[in-house]
């Protein structure tokens, strides 16, 4: 039996980490956005269990929400019907939990904007709000970035440059 939280009315759903993208309904196309990932991260998980589940994986963010959009608008005339997408913002994951991370609200809010520009705007409410942060927040993403908890640690351990080109919103064009 369907459930409230699996978001399956929409044509756009959003969720978090390994745990949400179980709760909702199955989606023809899965979008994994982890900002700031380091190896071994939890995106990895994420697209492996969407990938097993016969899920169409794309790995977006920040500096590539159009061409993920470009991408999942192929896909979907490819199949000639309206395509279920899920966005599954992983979020930071310490050893023994998960937090919410605000550059993964952000990199969801670029690609649900991107899609919303081409016509895929039957959103969630959760894809709504995480798209409305993104335009909202638009302008101050770079310094979003560097100042958010995760941006913060990866400031510490010298990895400035790549904090900053993560906060490059669509520096990864479509291809042409």
């Amino acid at each position: 039996m369907p459930s409230p939280l699996d978001q399956g009315r929409y044509q756009v759903r959003l969720e978090w980490g390994s745990a949400g993208r179980d709760r909702l309904a199955p989606a023809e196309v899965t979008v994994v956005v982890d900002v700031l990932a380091d190896a071994d991260s939890a995106a990895d998980r994420v697209a492996e269990a969407a990938t097993a589940a016969g899920s169409f994986v794309l790995r977006g963010g920040l500096r590539n929400a159009s061409a993920i959009a470009e991408a999942v608008l192929a896909e979907q005339h490819r199949r000639a019907e309206r395509t279920s997408i899920a966005v599954i913002a992983c979020g930071a994951t310490d050893a023994d939990s998960a937090r919410f991370a605000v550059e993964d609200l952000l990199g969801a809010g670029a690609v649900i904007d991107a899609l919303a520009g081409r016509g895929i705007d039957h959103t969630s409410p959760e894809a709504a709000a995480a798209c409305a942060a993104f335009r909202g927040l638009r302008p101050a993403v770079r310094h979003l970035l560097t100042a958010s908890a995760t941006g913060q640690v990866w400031l510490e351990a010298g990895r400035r440059d790549e904090v900053l080109a993560a906060a490059s919103v669509d520096a990864e064009s479509p291809a042409q």
